[in-house]
């Protein structure tokens, strides 16, 4: 199986490298990432792995942070030194939480629960990926079938200007300043549209790059958008994120 491992301490990450070389389940580890913000790019650039290993506390903040930004749909199995998180762990895709120092048994326990989930995990996960995103087979999706009062509308993706989360609901807007309100989450709108017409700049916003107006610098390295049309609150990029913008601006 490939993996990944999410851990900012240096000697914690050799411990586990070593540790799963012992293992009779064979990992192959296909990066050590040491920040929620390193995990986020990389995940982007390279999809998600079959399994993560993800420390809890991270240089940058929790790596719970790493879930608001992108869609973790793989398993998860949690190393830490703290048995507080384990709850929250749990909400996240975690199939066990092993405590450090890591003892060699219990994480061939782990592997070995992984691989007995593997097969009915991996085939909902697709049947799952499949309805989620809706891609026809030639392409990503080039029209969104909305309602409008008793009436419904055909609109082309690339005439719509961004969607945005608000009040348990997502909106897309047209560039023409047409209000829709879709019955879908922006994750799962996100996986639709073609990554690069289509950013998702934070929680809230996945805007087309034929909307963006301006970006300015903004305070600790972030990022402001002015977008067309215009919406009254701020669009703020995020550290994080401000590397993978701009190498989508640059595409």
């Amino acid at each position: 199986m490939k993996a990944i491992i999410i851990e900012d301490e240096k000697p914690a990450a050799g411990k586990l490298l070593k540790a799963l070389q012992k293992c009779t389940e064979p990992v192959e580890v296909t990066a050590v990432l040491r920040s929620a913000g390193e995990a986020i790019s990389w995940i982007r650039q390279n999809g998600l792995p079959e399994l993560i290993f993800m420390d809890i506390e991270l240089s940058d903040g929790p790596s719970f942070k790493i879930f608001e930004e992108i869609q973790i749909e793989c398993p998860v199995i949690f190393t830490t030194a703290y048995d507080e998180y384990w709850q929250a762990a749990f909400e996240h895709n975690s199939i066990d939480y092993l405590l450090k120092p890591i003892r060699q048994d219990k994480l061939e326990l782990a592997l070995k629960k992984y691989n007995r989930l593997k097969q009915h995990f991996m085939a909902n996960y697709q049947n799952l990926a499949n309805w989620q995103q809706q891609i026809p087979a030639n392409g990503y999706k080039k029209r969104f079938l909305v309602k409008r009062g008793a009436e419904f509308v055909s609109v082309k993706t690339d005439e719509i200007a961004y969607f945005y989360a608000a009040h348990k609901l997502v909106c897309m807007v047209h560039k023409k300043t047409t209000k829709f309100v879709l019955d879908q989450s922006l994750a799962d709108i996100e996986k639709q549209v073609d990554p690069r017409e289509f950013f998702r700049v934070n929680r809230k916003y996945l805007v087309n790059v034929a909307a963006i107006k301006k970006i300015r610098s903004f305070p600790k390295s972030k990022l402001q958008l002015e977008i067309e049309p215009a919406i009254q609150e701020e669009i703020i990029i995020s550290q994080e994120n401000v590397a993978s913008f701009k190498e989508w601006m640059g595409q």
